[in-house]
Parts: structure tokens; sequence; C-alpha cells
């Protein structure tokens, strides 16, 4: 393949501009080459018929040269391919109540295999046994290999072309030292932070994890063969683009090479790199579990309140472990008892009030480590992982309910919105693999979403509970008095140091990050209960709470399953996948459609505990209370076996939006209650399917996207707001006059959408800023007064009181380094966490409904009608009275006041090429609408 030719010409220009055009750290990576255009192969059997479909904004292509990037400063030029799928993608939120099965194409991309030979943009044989085939409408590679060295081999070279930069941002994040790679911007240091709190290793824990691997031989021995042919193929285009100057031109603004003598280098890249990409993967979006501490202290303060039993029930109400009202993906009555509350727990740790602090990570701060914000913005968001946030949808419907017979699917990872984008879009064929859709930048040797000759799959995160919080008692090897400053711990009788894991991070400034230098060494201590996260007293006794999950030191585990999912002779129907999916140790509820079936199965390494524990509260770190067969040299223990995951084939219709699994399948956090952002999608597939009703692929795509533009508290919360509201005459005329324009909105469908595409301003624009205006008022009104403030912020460190599509309104914060109302502006993704089902149920009580699993005692005025009625005027009073200034301050892309841009999705840019803003959607980021006719 013949790079292309970088104009040199422009390069000392683009040295003289960037200081002036480069003021924040914005970032991208590598593209397409061009070649004579030639027929493709044969495209393998495929099964769909042509209704298999996909989008993935903004675009395929992640790569631009310095001088590219400055003409897109400059001029709003482009390479091609970097946001071709954005505007179908956002013109679906106008486009979907007139959809058409023809229509489809208008907002999908054609996702059947191969290219026909008048659709060939570039063709390229980076190998003699590989061919690389580039379509003309989105630039997607169709990666054909002979051999199986030569497939995985031009999947690393495609991957490389597409997203070397993201590739390389992202391993340098997974090792916790993105600010000496990137900047040290704030953000940069913050997420560096958080990734090396949740997964340090040393260089030679990450080959160990491969090693243990290689030790499983059959498919795991395949497996390390492909991906050391992927990365031959990385590293042969990273050698390629250095030496013709057409790598990315982050590399240049953020002084790697430089851009006049090209002096500098790309790191190649190694089998460890990948293990530690796979690390942010799974801590990004498959484990679960681990707010135990958060939630011992919403119990104290309970307890604090009203009394230990009283307190005890008003805390395991506001947990809703198991709510009978939370909308279920198993709706038949399934039950898969995990992580079950026990009635008399035993082993439990809470700490004493006041006693727990952070545990110390960043020390010799020097420089500007010594500053907490900082001008450059960094390249992702500082809160990417301590932010709560739900990921991904799916929505399947078996063929006994659709319009051929055959079932239909339309689902697809939430995972953000970056440009370029985190995933990428690709298609494998070679021997033994046979699969197209997308993967992850850097670990694209397999598609892990997407589909095959005959079957399409897809996941959401789960979230179920695989990590633990332990009370470790400290203790001296001098005799010296035991504080919680000790750096040793018991295990098993014997006094031992942690661990202690370090990482340097020292950073200059640049052209993109122009933060001062500094550096800083974060530290992480690890014990064989997991790793040290805070210290405190338990009934006085110093101890280190740790966190301890089974994923840990088995990142790269999940290959096996992943490379099952692309094998068509691993995978031909509903128990096969199954079988794969169950290979997979991160935590995932995945999905299956072929031509006859649709199925479901939840993954993860879950635990066995010891009979009696809480997995919900910090457990005494005591032998008896350990997990069953646990051996800490390996972080391994006994798991739950197949037949206890969730799991289902052919249920009527199935629909995820990270909500709980099925009956006795506890929910690792607070948040799964009567109110959740599922019931958006489970409310549309029932009302579809009601009345022997049929679905198709364009009206499960509608029922998705009228989802995705609603308001989950406008649809299920305000109704009961309203009827406390008129169970008296409203006589105050601003109250009136805002419930009456809350009751229009909610009669227009209580959606967030345009007046008409591209006016920039919503319909009921005036009830939405009174709703978002209102909801934390409403929170604090309702439940603060019988919660009290101790218990009020301990609950808000617990579960966040609203998550809206600005980002904005959160109320009151719970203090300390980490909120649980943190939270990501612009993201897209909404209304996952907040005190929805608190207020639904509470209303409800007060009403006099029947509510299943009520709160244990009442909160809106104590449980009268008229006094709660007063609260709630009270505080509709004060919203109405906001201003569109004090509800939407306003940010670096948005003015003050401006509602519609306060929602809007941005691409937030990894590199230099930047895109525009699109209208607010709540959907998934790689979405799939697929109906297999055929099967073989």
């Amino acid at each position: 393949m013949r790079p292309r030719t970088r104009p040199h010409r422009l390069r000392s220009a683009a040295v003289a501009l960037a200081s002036a055009l480069f003021v924040t750290a914005a970032l991208t990576a590598p593209a397409t080459a061009g070649a004579t255009p030639s027929p493709t192969a044969a495209a393998a059997p495929d099964y769909c018929g042509g209704r298999c479909t996909d989008i993935l904004p903004p675009g395929e292509n992640g790569n631009a040269t310095l001088a590219e990037i400055l003409l897109n400063r400059m001029f709003g030029s482009r390479p091609a391919h970097t946001d071709d799928q954005l505007g179908p993608y956002a013109a679906l939120a106008s486009g979907y109540p007139g959809l058409t099965e023809a229509g489809l194409r208008s907002f999908f991309n054609d996702a059947s295999f191969g290219v026909p030979a008048d659709q060939v943009a570039s063709t390229a044989s980076p190998r003699p046994d590989v061919t690389i085939v580039r379509d003309k409408a989105t630039g997607v590679p169709h990666i054909t290999g002979t051999t199986r060295y030569g497939t995985e081999f031009g999947a690393g070279y495609a991957a490389a072309q597409d997203r070397l930069w993201v590739m390389d941002l992202f391993r340098h994040v997974g090792r916790g030292e993105l600010s000496g790679f990137a900047g040290g911007a704030a953000a940069n240091r913050q997420l560096e932070q958080s990734f090396w709190q949740a997964a340090p290793y040393t260089e030679a824990e990450l080959q160990q994890q491969i090693d243990a691997l290689a030790a499983r031989g059959g498919r795991a021995t395949q497996a390390l063969a492909d991906a050391n042919a992927y990365l031959d193929g990385i590293n042969r285009y990273v050698t390629e683009a250095y030496n013709g100057r057409t790598f990315p031109g982050e590399y240049d603004l953020t002084g790697h090479i430089d851009p006049i003598t090209n002096a500098g280098s790309i790191a190649l890249f190694k089998l460890t790199d990948l293990v530690a990409l796979a690390s942010v993967v799974g801590a990004l979006f498959g484990s679960g579990g681990g707010g135990e501490l958060a939630s011992a202290q919403v119990r104290s303060a309970a307890e604090a309140r009203y009394g230990k039993d009283a307190g005890d029930a008003v805390w395991r109400s506001l947990r809703e472990a198991d709510d009978p009202e939370a909308v279920r993906t198993l709706h038949d009555g399934q039950s898969f008892p995990y992580a079950t509350v026990p009635d008399d727990p035993r082993g439990q740790a809470l700490p004493d009030p006041g006693s727990v602090v952070p545990e110390r990570m960043i020390y010799d701060a020097t420089g500007s480590a010594n500053t907490a914000t900082t001008k450059a913005n960094g390249v992702l968001p500082g809160n990417l992982l301590t932010a709560k946030h739900g990921m991904s949808n799916a929505l399947l419907v078996s063929g006994a309910h659709t319009d051929d017979g055959h079932p239909v699917a339309v689902f697809g990872p939430q995972t953000g919105y970056f440009a370029p984008q985190l995933l990428m879009l690709e298609e494998l064929q070679g021997p033994g693999i046979s699969a197209r859709g997308a993967a992850f930048a850097g670990l694209s040797f397999y598609v892990q979403l997407g589909r095959g000759q005959d079957y399409a799959w897809s996941a959401t995160s789960a979230g179920q509970d695989i990590t633990d919080t332990y009370a470790v008692p400290l203790c001296t090897t001098d005799g010296s008095p035991v504080t919680t400053a000790a750096n040793s711990y018991l295990w098993h009788g014997s006094c031992v140091p942690f661990d202690r894991l370090e990482r340097k991070d020292a950073w200059s400034p640049t052209t993109a990050d122009s933060t001062p230098a500094g550096s800083y060494t974060l530290v992480m201590y690890r014990s064989d209960y997991g790793l040290v996260t805070a210290r405190g007293t338990v009934g006085g006794a110093p101890v280190a709470f740790t966190s301890l999950r089974s994923t840990y030191r088995h990142e790269a585990d999940s290959i096996i399953g992943f490379q099952e999912l692309n094998d068509p002779g691993a995978v031909h129907d509903a128990p096969s996948f199954q079988q794969a999916a169950q290979d997979i140790n991160y935590t995932f509820n995945w999905f299956y459609a072929d031509s006859r079936d649709i199925a479901y199965y939840n993954s993860g390494s879950n635990p066995v505990r010891a009979p009696g524990v809480d997995p919900g509260l910090p457990v005494l770190a005591q032998p008896v209370y350990e997990w069953a067969d646990f051996d800490p040299a390996t972080n391994t223990a006994r798991y739950t076996p197949p037949a206890e995951h969730p799991q289902s084939v052919n249920q009527d219709y199935y629909v995820s939006w990270n909500n709980k699994q099925a009956d006795g399948y506890t929910a690792a956090g607070f948040g799964n209650g009567s109110v959740h952002r599922a019931n958006l999608l489970d409310d549309r597939v029932r009302a579809l399917l009601q009345g022997g009703g049929k679905a198709s692929r364009v009206s499960l795509t509608q029922a998705m996207e009228s989802a995705a533009l609603a308001d989950l508290r406008a649809e299920d919360v305000l109704p009961d707001l309203i009827r406390v509201l008129r169970s008296a005459p409203v006589t105050d005329p601003a109250a009136a006059t805002a419930l009456q324009q809350l009751e229009a909105w909610l009669a227009d469908g209580a959606q967030r959408k345009e007046t008409s595409p591209g006016s920039h301003g919503y319909a009921d624009a005036t009830a939405i800023r009174v709703l978002d205006a209102w909801w934390p008022l409403l929170a604090d009104g309702v439940m603060r007064p019988g919660l009290g403030d101790q218990l009020f912020t301990a609950l808000t460190g617990a579960l966040q009181i609203n998550e809206s599509p600005s980002g904005g309104q959160t109320g009151a914060s719970a203090g300390g380094p980490v909120s649980a109302n943190e939270s990501i502006p612009h993201k897209g993704s909404a209304f996952q966490y907040g005190w929805w089902s608190y207020l639904d149920k509470d209303l409800r009580s007060v009403l006099g409904d029947p509510v299943a699993g009520p709160l244990a005692r009442p909160f809106c005025g104590g449980g009268d009608l008229t006094a709660c009625r007063n609260v709630l005027l009270t505080t509709l009073s004060q919203a109405a009275a906001r201003t569109p200034a004090q509800v939407y301050p306003g940010d670096a892309d948005c003015a003050v006041g401006d509602q519609w841009c306060a929602d809007t999705v941005i691409q937030r840019p990894l590199g230099g090429v930047t895109d525009g803003r699109t209208t607010w959607q709540n959907r998934p980021t790689y979405q799939q609408v697929v109906q297999f006719s055929a099967h073989r």
C-alpha cells in the first residue's frame, strides 16, 4: 500500500500557525491510502438479505496529518470520511416518525458483507495474503485474508490507519501515564489517576496475564497468535507512516515528533499494550459493584436518624436491591438469585461515622501538579471513569411477533461520543473469522459487536456485583501503636506489608497542551484482599478499606469469547452464542438474533460469596468471609456456574438499557426501582405487540428513537406530580401557568425535540426549562425534611439526584473527592441515574395508590397530601421563576441560557479535527438494525 504523499511545503507553515491555532488539547488518528480500484474477492456467505444496517458517528477516518488539522481549523476542510456518518445519525431525531423500510438506508449504512465492484474506493495489500478494500460510502475497511495471519495483520494495519492516535492515547490511559504522553492538563491527570486506582499493574504483571493465557492452550494459543499478527500489522503501518510522514498530526502537536526534521518516534505496539487497552474497556464498561462504602455511609446515617431497626428499614428501601417494580429484561418470571441480601447478615464492617478518609494517591508533586485547574482542557473528560454512567440499549422481538416471522433487533453500545470514535467499523473475512461490526480501537483483531454470516450480536453494560469492599485490619511489624497510617495488614494471622505500586508521570508544555511542566508519583497500595481505596476505623480499630474485583489480573481473559463470536464454526445458533458469551468475564448483557431465534445471556465472573455475607456492604477481612476457593496469588475464586446466569431463548421480546436483569439478580448499587429509563423501551415495545401487533425493522427503530428523545422524569414521574397538584385548585397564577405548560408538554409526548429540523429550539421549551429547574428543588423539598441533612447528603453520595441531558441541574453534592452528582455535559446518555423511583414511590403512597416495595416511611409532606402539595407548589413556583441563564449557565461550547445547545451532543475531540454539535438523542453510539431472512 502506498502511503499518501504528505504536502511537506505546508509543514513549515504548520509550525508557524500551530501555536496560534491550538490553545486546547483537541486530538485524532490515521486514514486510508488510495490505490487503483479493483473488484473484490467473492464475499463471504451472507444470510441477511440486505436487511442488516449499522451506523457509527462521526466517521470511520480518525487520521489527520498536521497540515490537514491546520486546514480544518483555518478553512473547515477535512479528510474524507471523518464526519459522513454524523449527519444521518443526527437526522433520525426528526426523521423517525415518517420512517419507511426504504428510508432506513437514509439513516443507517448497508452492513452487508463485501463491497460491490462499483463501490470500491481503494484496494490495498500490505501483504500478499490480505486485501483491504474500502468502500466509497463510508471508507470502512473490508479485510479479506487467505491466511489467518494475513487476516489479522490486515486488521492491525487498517486499525492503525484509522485510529493510531486513539490507540496510543488509551494504551497510556490504561497504564496511568496519560499526562506524560498527551500533556499535564488537569483532566488528563484526573483521568490517569482514576484508571491507576482501578487497574494498577507493573509491566511484569501485564505480561503475566499474557503468560497465563498462553498456558491455557487451545483457543487461547490461537488468540495470542491472532494478537501478534495484529500487532505486526499495526507496527508495519507505524513504520511506513513515520517514514512517509503520513502519521497523525497530534504527534507533532504534542511534541513527540519534530514537524520540521521528523526527529522523534512513535513507539511500536506490543502485547502488554493490548492488555492495558483491555483494562480500560473493562473498567469503563464491564465492571460492577464497589459502592459498598457509600452504601454503608447511607445506612449509618439512616440509623443515626431513625434508630437501628427503623434506619435499616429505610436504608433497605432506598437501596432497592431487588425492587419488585423494577423493569426486568427477563419478564416471564424467571428467577436467577445472585448477591442476595441476607436476612441476618454476617461479617459486616460498618465504618465508624466520620472515620473514612480516601487513600492518598499523589506523592512528590512538583510544578503544575500542584494546581487543580488548567487552561488546557485535556483529551478526555477527567471524570470519564468516576462519573456514574450507564451504557447501551437493546430491543429484540422474536419471530412469532414480527411482520415476516423473522426476529428483529435494534441494538448497540452507548459508549459516548468522541472524534474520532473509541470504536471503529470493520469487516473481517479469513480462515475461522467472518464478521462485520464495531471494535474498540487497538483491540480490533476481533469484531466485538456486530454480525456474522447468519447472526448478529450486541451487548449492554450489566454492572452486576463482582467487586467487594473488605475492611482489612492494619498492623505494625515493629510493635509500635497501630494507626490508620500503618502500611502492613493482617492476612490469616500474619502481619504482612502492602504491595506498593508506583507510576511516575512528568509533563512539559506543548503546542497542544500549554500546561507548565510538572510531575508526580501515583501510588496504590495492594493487599491480598484487593486495592486500598480508603482508611478508617471499624469499632475503633484501624482498617484499610480495599476493593477486590474478580476480573482484576484477568483483563485479557475475555479474548476467547470474542474469538468465538467471530468464528462461524463456533457460533451457529442461540446455545452456541450463549456459550461464547459465557467465555467473556466482563459484566455484560449479551443479545443475539438470527433468522429463527433471539437469545440473551448475562456474562461475568460472579464470585461465590461466603454464606450470610451482604455484598452491598463492607465485609470483615477474615478467612470465613472470603470468596469460595479464593486464591490471592492469581486472584481467582469459585464462580457461579453458567446455569445461574440470567439467560433466555425466544422470550417474546427483550429490552435492556442497563436495567435489572431478572428476579433475584440483585442490583449492585442504588437506583433500580419503579422508574428506570428502560421503562421507556419496555412501554413502547409492549405497545407495539399489544393486541397481536407485529414489529418490523421500521417500527422497532421508531420505538427506540421515540425513547431516545423522551424525558424520563416527564413521562413517568410528572403524572404523579400533576395528580398531587390537581388534588385541589391551583390559585397562584405563576404556578398555574407552569402547571398548564407541563401538562401540555406531557400531552405532546414529553419529548425534547426541535420545533423543526435545524431550528435549534425545543417545542415546549418553557415546560422543559421548568422541569429541569424543578427536579433538584423537588428532590430537596420532598426528601430532605424527612431524611435530614446527614442522610440526604450521604444518599447523594450513593445515587445522584439527576442526570439531565445537559449534565446540569444536579442539585446538592455529597462533597469529597468524587461526588455521585458528577456529570459529563454533551454526552447524549441521560436519565440512567437519579431519584426518579424515590419520588414516584413516595408520591404514589401519598396519593393512596398501591406500591410494591414502598419506601419504609413517607417523605413528601410527612405523608400528608395537603402538606405534600404545598411542597410541590412552592418548589414549582421557584422553578418557574428561574431564568434560562440560571438553568443553563453556559460553557465553552454554549452561550448562557441556550437550552438547546446545553443539551446537544458533542463529539469530544480526541484529535485535531472537530465536529459540529447535533441535537440531543439518548441512543447507542454504534447501532445495528437487523433482520436475517435465512440461516445456514
